[in-house]
């Protein structure tokens, strides 16, 4: 699969992607509000030139968060291949490790992530609801019918 630096991809295709699957390109979490189509990243695209893997990140004071990660076609190693290249740029930055945040609802994520050596390091209680204060789109209810209140912070230490 061959990974594409977001940055040589039109805002355009980044803004609609987002609202696709975001409802905005704003994220809106504990650590703060960003415009994901405005990050870092890296891509995958399909061979008509969509994308079907997303992966957006911000690195500060050596420390790497990833904000989002999408992989459409689940079960291909999309969203493997796109968390490594984070963890390569987290590297080559000189991070000591990389976080990021998911919700409570959200238990293929908190699988997948587990599963490439990340750790649970802390429950932010009721982070979505002041989240919902920003971008009040953020939905009630989630994935399986689960309330979504809580962000759930993952972290995996990189080796030097």
């Amino acid at each position: 699969m061959n990974v594409i630096n977001t940055k040589k991809l039109p805002k355009e295709m980044l803004n609609n992607f987002f609202t696709t699957h975001w409802g905005s390109p704003q994220m809106v979490i504990s650590s703060g509000v960003y415009n994901c189509s405005e990050l870092d990243g890296f891509a995958i695209l399909n061979t008509e030139d969509q994308i079907i893997g997303l992966i957006t990140y911000v690195i500060c004071n050596n420390e790497c968060e990833i904000i989002s990660l999408d992989s459409l076609e689940e079960g291909k190693g999309i969203g493997t291949i796109l968390v490594q290249e984070v963890e390569r740029a987290a590297h080559h930055h000189k991070c000591g490790r990389v976080t990021l945040v998911t919700t409570n609802d959200n238990l293929l994520a908190l699988r997948f992530y587990q599963k490439r050596g990340f750790h649970l390091v802390k429950i932010h209680r009721n982070a979505v609801g002041r989240a919902r204060e920003i971008k009040p789109e953020i939905p009630l209810i989630g994935i399986d019918g689960i309330p979504i209140r809580d962000e759930i912070e993952l972290e995996k230490r990189l080796e030097d």
